[in-house]
């Protein structure tokens, strides 16, 4: 499989140059086609490669020293898109220098240079950040949006559930995804008028390749009964991050429950294949690399905090998109829904009465 090289934002994360250089190290050894454009300080990439020659050799060096803070408003970043890693790596894919940009960075800085250097596609109002969460199911689900857009409209979240099953026959493969909106409860009288408009619109289109199947409360996100799950931004990084505290809440519950007696310790010894499972299940590494869905081309979002092997995976994720062309199937399913369709009910979120809230 020939693909185009990857453009890696070398400065971002909480390790910078280190970790991304050892993960893209560890994809290359896992996909011998990958090449990339480390993009960040010479010195301190070429140091970094001398661990690594195996991705020495499919690795092109831009020169950066101008790297966006971790806490840096994305309007202040904006205006360095073009002297910073991350602009650099973004305008790359904007060039056609590379097929995808991967960040560890600012995640608002992220959105907005990718937006703004790339555009959103076609019948796309506004991208969405996208990610796998683990579930009980065959397959990991896929979340949208996670942090994008603060406030929706009835026809973002079409667009997201359009934009998260086409993602979602990429990586996990369904023919025809289940897709679910996010709501405090399954009834069709609950929610928002935003949601209910939404629900409404795609309930009655015909020819897309998703099955919707109403609405999903958040103590079913990883139960494994649907496939893609579209919220707004708000209430999806909401979730997001009360998923990730109680996975390290059971984990460290665990781990103090083992180390509180020696009879615990024994007992840890003996249940520890199922521990090793459960802390593989859970680690945010295994899950690494959000997506901004919705542009005209691909940039994944790996965790600050993401490991070389998250950091791998992130670089697997970009290339997966590359290679089934992401933007082509959302392009495909923009044109069957149809413009009348996508011009549908713009509310946005309000109060339904307490009725219907109970």
């Amino acid at each position: 499989m020939s693909l185009p090289r990857i453009a890696v934002d070398a400065m971002g994360g909480d390790e910078g140059v280190r970790v991304m250089v050892e993960g893209a190290a560890l994809a290359r050894r896992r996909h011998d086609q990958f090449k990339f454009l480390l993009v960040g300080d010479k010195a301190r990439i070429e140091a970094a490669l001398a661990n690594h020659p195996g991705l020495s050799g499919a690795s092109e060096i831009l020169h950066c020293e101008d790297v966006v803070a971790g806490d840096e408003k994305p309007s202040k970043a904006l205006r360095r898109a073009k002297t910073t890693s991350m602009g650099l790596a973004v305008n790359a894919v904007k060039k056609g220098d590379a097929g995808a940009a991967v960040s560890a960075g600012n995640t608002g800085a992220l959105m907005a240079m990718s937006k703004l250097a790339l555009r959103t596609m076609p019948g796309i109002e506004r991208p969405a950040l996208a990610a796998l969460l683990p579930t009980l199911g065959e397959t990991d689900v896929i979340m949208l949006d996670l942090g994008a857009n603060r406030e929706c409209d009835a026809r973002n979240l079409v667009q997201f559930a359009i934009m998260g099953a086409a993602y979602a026959r990429i990586v996990n493969g369904q023919p025809r995804p289940r897709v679910r909106l996010l709501n405090i409860g399954t009834e069709e009288t609950k929610g928002t008028d935003m949601l209910q408009d939404a629900a409404g619109v795609l309930k009655s289109a015909r020819g897309l390749e998703l099955a919707f199947e109403g609405f999903v409360e958040a103590d079913k996100i990883n139960r494994g009964e649907c496939d893609v799950i579209v919220t707004d931004g708000f209430s999806g990084n909401i979730a997001l991050k009360a998923i990730e505290g109680a996975a390290r809440f059971v984990t460290d519950l665990l781990k103090n429950a083992f180390a509180s007696s020696v009879r615990s310790k024994i007992g840890f010894l003996v249940s520890r294949p199922a521990t090793e499972l459960l802390r593989h299940h859970l680690d945010p590494n295994n899950h690494n690399g959000a997506v901004f869905l919705g542009l005209n081309g691909v940039v994944v979002k790996s965790h600050g905090s993401a490991s070389a092997k998250g950091v791998a995976n992130a670089v697997a994720v970009a290339a997966r998109l590359l290679a089934d062309d992401i933007t082509d199937r959302i392009r495909h399913d923009l044109t069957e829904l149809g413009t009348e369709q996508l011009r549908g009910p713009g509310r946005r979120a309000t109060a339904r009465p307490a009725a219907a809230a109970e």
